[in-house]
């Protein structure tokens, strides 16, 4: 067998295990969202109501998470403040992860656990609702951030997966996403949060709908 024949039979084999993965993968996908279709549709319409509420009486939404879940948070906060599907007026959303003076000052002083808490004490007030998204339940500067939050009256509602850790307990709505595998918890988020702000849009600003 030549050098080139070799490559070929490398690449074939090569190709037809990305496929495998990749249906693999995508197969998982679907099958997480039909459970969060089965299993919780009612909740990310309560959640929405809450949401509603909150701008409907001059709150806002301040939202928290880490890594990739702080990506979905200022995802989420940018379809807020910007639009999700209808021209209408922006609506008050922050995400307390996009401020990296403010991250690395209170880490260094305070330590990490305690990012999100701090910044809550001087932003939160009781109109307000927190979104806290966490895959696993159990981050502490979520838990802590929750824990100032409750404090004052604040609603919570948390994102989660896999058992829903120590948020479960602690917040006002759970929205957890029926997996164990961290992408596909994200991936559910994000679909979650994208449903959220359709259905916040289409009930405050029906007249443009």
């Amino acid at each position: 067998m030549t050098e080139n024949n070799r490559k070929n039979v490398s690449r074939e084999k090569m190709i037809i295990e990305m496929k495998k993965i990749t249906l693999s993968e995508l197969n998982e996908n679907v099958n997480v969202i039909k459970n969060i279709s089965k299993n919780l549709s009612d909740t990310i319409i309560r959640a929405s109501e809450m949401i509603i509420g909150t701008y409907q009486t001059g709150g806002k939404i301040i939202l928290i998470g880490n890594g990739g879940s702080a990506g979905d948070v200022q995802h989420i906060a940018a379809e807020f403040v910007g639009r999700f599907k209808l021209e209408r007026r922006s609506l008050l959303a922050i995400a307390l992860t996009t401020n990296t003076s403010i991250l690395t000052a209170l880490a260094n002083d305070y330590g990490y656990e305690n990012v999100f808490s701090r910044q809550l004490d001087s932003l939160a007030n009781d109109k307000d609702i927190l979104i806290a998204i966490t895959t696993s339940g159990n981050s502490l500067n979520i838990l802590k951030a929750v824990e100032e939050v409750k404090l004052r009256n604040i609603k919570v509602i948390g994102m989660t997966g896999r058992t829903g850790g120590k948020l479960k307990n602690m917040v006002d709505i759970l929205i957890n996403v029926p997996s164990d595998n961290t992408p596909r918890i994200q991936e559910g988020h994000i679909t979650i949060g994208h449903i959220i702000c359709y259905l916040v849009e289409r009930n405050l600003f029906d007249d443009v709908a």
